[in-house]
């Protein structure tokens, strides 16, 4: 239950969450905090955690992909507590790190509930998982990985950024003080639960049941053709 390996994934998840928050503060409440820099900054980071920690623990570092995995019965509901609870922890962290430095509380900015504000942090969350999600059914390269999910986290702080903060992660929302329950927290969790069960359920298996296909096909072929042979032979 607590060997070494076990240690490290939730290690991983508690480190990769809290510097990811970590970073989003910095940029967010810096000079250049603008959407644009902090998707790129939000991007970078995640792409660099899961390269360095995706080959410990999957490099989830968001409660919305762990639960959004759960329900495509990628993880066990046990795995998926303690990872939801580092992420937290993580988040958490890295506030009262951020604090430290700038030594200054800061102050409430998830405001209040909004149905846009819901909707603009769904469909965000939901483009970033549904990348993410192409990469671990693709299994591509960890490279390859890093990059796609840096990549798509970053398209989706862009697309929510209209109408919302773009956070697409409970737990960076509890370290950004943005942390409403009807927007950015159950916002991300629907969109990771859209995006990861819609490429499960229709381009991942599409894409199994053409292997598939292809792989009945050639015998099927061959077989008249042996039965024409023999018939030859015995005229």
């Amino acid at each position: 239950m607590f060997g070494r390996r076990n240690v490290a994934t939730l290690v991983a998840e508690f480190l990769g969450t809290g510097v990811l928050t970590l970073l989003i503060l910095s940029v967010q409440r810096s000079t250049i905090g603008v959407p644009f820099f902090v998707a790129l900054g939000a991007g970078l980071t995640l792409a660099l955690m899961v390269a360095a920690l995706g080959n410990i623990s999957g490099s989830h570092l968001n409660p919305a992909v762990t639960i959004g995995m759960w329900t495509a019965r990628r993880i066990s509901t046990l795995n998926g507590v303690l990872y939801i609870a580092a992420q937290l922890l993580g988040a958490w962290a890295a506030y009262y790190l951020y604090v430290y430095f700038v030594k200054v509380s800061l102050q409430p900015i998830g405001g209040h509930f909004a149905g846009r504000i819901l909707v603009a942090e769904a469909v965000g969350t939901a483009i970033f998982t549904f990348g993410w999600a192409a990469a671990v059914y693709q299994r591509v390269t960890p490279a390859a990985t890093a990059a796609v999910v840096g990549l798509a986290y970053m398209v989706g702080i862009i697309a929510a950024s209209p109408a919302a903060i773009g956070l697409l992660n409970p737990a960076v929302a509890l370290g950004a003080r943005a942390w409403v329950w009807g927007t950015y927290v159950l916002g991300p969790v629907l969109g990771a639960i859209i995006g990861i069960n819609l490429y499960g359920l229709l381009f991942a298996e599409s894409t199994r049941k053409v292997k598939a296909a292809s792989a009945t096909a050639a015998p099927a072929a061959k077989a008249p053709a042996k039965k024409r042979t023999t018939k030859r032979a015995k005229k």
